[in-house]
């Protein structure tokens, strides 16, 4: 499988788990839920946008390449306590599991999506820059 199609399937699951993800935050009170956590919907427009439109793009991989640092941040900052996975507050709360999968599952597609994306703008790069980036 090319792997355009593979960058944009898996940008395409990370933006899925992370608006998932935004929404259990909100439902579980670790995120207020007003309109400042609308932040989210143009980030994520940006994100879809590089993944769909830009794909062949240099500046599509380097959005989506943002977009799955921005993924990867998210499992880090629950998993080190501040979001209440290793604190206790999610453990043994309703939704618990499906907490955590998601957020393994948008770790591992971030994760993914950054090594593709920095593989397309490499060989961008060593193909001769911005021509055969676009190719």
């Amino acid at each position: 499988m090319k792997s355009s199609v593979l960058l944009v399937m898996t940008s395409l699951l990370s933006i899925l788990f992370i608006s998932l993800h935004t929404a259990d935050d909100i439902v579980r009170g670790m995120e207020p839920g007003g309109v400042a956590d609308l932040v989210i919907v143009p980030i994520l427009v940006i994100w879809l946008y590089g993944a769909l439109v830009l794909t062949e793009r240099r500046s599509g991989h380097v959005i989506i390449l943002l977009g799955s640092l921005l993924g990867l941040v998210v499992p880090l900052v629950h998993f080190k306590g501040a979001g209440g996975v290793a604190g206790g507050r999610v453990a043994g709360s309703a939704g618990a599991f499906f907490f955590v999968w998601i957020l393994i599952a948008l770790g591992v597609t971030a994760s993914f999506s950054l090594v593709l994306s920095a593989r397309e703008l490499w060989r961008g790069r060593r193909a001769g820059g911005r021509g055969a980036a676009a190719a």
